[in-house]
C-alpha cells in the first residue's frame, strides 16, 4: 500500500492519498483544501484516482473536494448519507465558527457550493481499490456521519477526527456526543489488533495498542 500524507490547512489537517502498489488505483481521503501538490503526487507516480473519500464534512476535511473532482472528474465522491447536510453546508461553515465574512478569502475559506456526493457508504461496506479492501466503519460521536477505513492486510485504520494520538476528537460542535463518540471507539477501532496502525486525521500516526493504553480517555483515566 502506497500512502502519501499531505499537511494542509490552517488546522493542520492530514490529506492522504493511498493507492494499491500493484494496480495504481488510488483514493484521496480528506481533501483540506486546493492542492497541485496532491494533483502533481498522483500524476507523476501514475496512479489513476478512483474516489474521493470524506470521512466527515467538516471545512478541513473537504474543502478540496472541488478542486480535486474538477481534476479528476471520474473520481467517486464518497461519504455517509448522515454526513451530506454538514458536507453541503461548507459554503456557511466558517460562519458557523464565529469567522466574519470579509475574513474568508484571506483565510482560504471562500467556499463554493461542494461537487455531489455520488456514493453513499453504509457501515461494513467495502471500498475496493485495486487490490486494497477498506471496511467503512459509521463511527458518529464527533459528527453524525463519520467513518473510518480499516484495511486489514494492511493492518492500519483511517481514524479521521474520531480517535488520535493522545487524544479524540472534539463533540463540541453540531452533531457531535462525547459519549456516542467513545462507544464508536471502542467498537470499531478498539475491537481491532493492537498492532494496527491508526493513520490520524490531524497529528502524527499512533496504534491502536498504544492508544488503548495510554489515552486517557481510553483507558478510564479521564473519567476518573
Amino acid at each position: 500500500m502506497i500512502v502519501r500524507q499531505f499537511v494542509q490547512t490552517a488546522f493542520q489537517q492530514n490529506t492522504r492519498i493511498v493507492a494499491c502498489e500493484q494496480t495504481g488505483r488510488a483514493i484521496c481521503i480528506d481533501p483540506g483544501e486546493p492542492s497541485p501538490a496532491v494533483v502533481k503526487f498522483v500524476n507523476d507516480s501514475g496512479l489513476r484516482l478512483e474516489g474521493i473519500v470524506l470521512t466527515h464534512g467538516h471545512l478541513d476535511h473537504v474543502g478540496g473536494a472541488a478542486f480535486l473532482h474538477e481534476t479528476f472528474p471520474e473520481a467517486e465522491i464518497i461519504a455517509h448519507r448522515d454526513e451530506a447536510d454538514l458536507y453541503y453546508a461548507l459554503p456557511r461553515q466558517p460562519l458557523l465558527m464565529g469567522f466574519q465574512p470579509h475574513q474568508l478569502a484571506s483565510l482560504g475559506m471562500d467556499y463554493d457550493d461542494p461537487p455531489k456526493i455520488t456514493r453513499f457508504a453504509e457501515h461494513m461496506d467495502i471500498l475496493e481499490v485495486g487490490e486494497l479492501r477498506f471496511q467503512v466503519r459509521h463511527c458518529p460521536g464527533h459528527t453524525l456521519g463519520h467513518i473510518v477505513l480499516v484495511e486489514e492486510s494492511e493492518q492500519t485504520v483511517f481514524t479521521g477526527d474520531c480517535l488520535f494520538n493522545g487524544t479524540i476528537g472534539r463533540t463540541d460542535l453540531p452533531g457531535g456526543d462525547p459519549s456516542q463518540l467513545i462507544e464508536s471507539i471502542e467498537k470499531n477501532i478498539l475491537s481491532l489488533p493492537d498492532d494496527f496502525t491508526v493513520q490520524c486525521g490531524h497529528g502524527p500516526d499512533t496504534t491502536v495498542g498504544r492508544e488503548r493504553i495510554n489515552n486517557p480517555f481510553l483507558n478510564g483515566l479521564y473519567r476518573r
